[in-house]
């Protein structure tokens, strides 16, 4: 018995599609898609809007995108503004310029240069985050959880445009993990064996294991060695 050979998405332009079962999809202008999509690979570019989930293999996205449902992709690589008014889920997960999402993001890791603002939980691995804006999620818990506040003016002209001249921060409430390295970060709590709180941050309440580092100009309210 030979096996269905899904069919490609195509739109370049202006236009819109149904949502279904594709190989490819690439999508490049102005275009809409109603429903769900599962696919091998989905490119878009431009400004698109997906009314529904996606589920792919590798997702990559240019410009502005919005996705009325959740992504799951083994890679997703968004470069732009991307909406997503679910979850987000990948093995890697890399973003460049600014992510808002409604529901959890998990990876095994998570890479974001720019800004990003996650209502629910932000879990993976290994978590690499450059502020050049605001960044906020509920809680953050990984391994190895590396926060630094980048130069805004680095980078590619379309993300200086993209992200808000905002004083690049990371608010959160909870912040879990076994390496954690942080600056330029407000939370209620930090956990970690070795933790270093790093320029600019404030800290409710340190938990540590073996090492705890603290910046002369960070402030931490309680430190506890367990």
């Amino acid at each position: 018995m030979t096996e269905q050979v899904r069919p490609d998405l195509v739109i370049s332009g202006m236009g819109s599609a149904s949502g279904g079962e594709y190989g490819k999809v690439m999508i490049e202008g102005t275009a809409k898609v109603r429903g769900d999509l599962s696919c091998e690979t989905i490119h878009v570019s431009g400004l698109v809007t997906v009314q529904g989930s996606i589920n792919a293999a590798k997702f990559e996205m240019h410009g502005k995108f919005t996705g009325i449902g959740s992504l799951r992709a083994d890679t997703a690589a968004i470069e732009g503004h991307a909406n997503l008014r679910g979850r987000l889920q990948g093995d890697d997960i890399t973003v460049h310029g600014v992510l808002k999402l409604q529901g959890d993001c998990e990876a095994e890791r998570f890479t974001a240069h720019g800004g990003f603002a996650i209502q629910g939980l932000l879990n993976a691995g290994t978590i690499d985050i450059g502020l050049k804006g605001r960044g906020e999620a509920s809680e953050i818990g990984g391994e190895t959880i590396h926060v630094q506040r980048m130069d805004r003016q680095s980078g590619r002209g379309l993300l200086k445009r993209l992200i808000p001249a905002f004083n690049p921060h990371l608010t959160t409430g909870t912040i879990e993990g076994d390496e954690v390295q942080l600056e330029a970060t407000t939370a209620e709590i930090v956990r970690g064996n070795r933790v270093y709180i790093g320029a600019g941050c404030k800290i409710g309440r340190v938990e540590y294991r073996t090492e705890l580092i603290v910046h002369p100009d960070a402030k931490v309210t309680e430190k506890l060695k367990n």
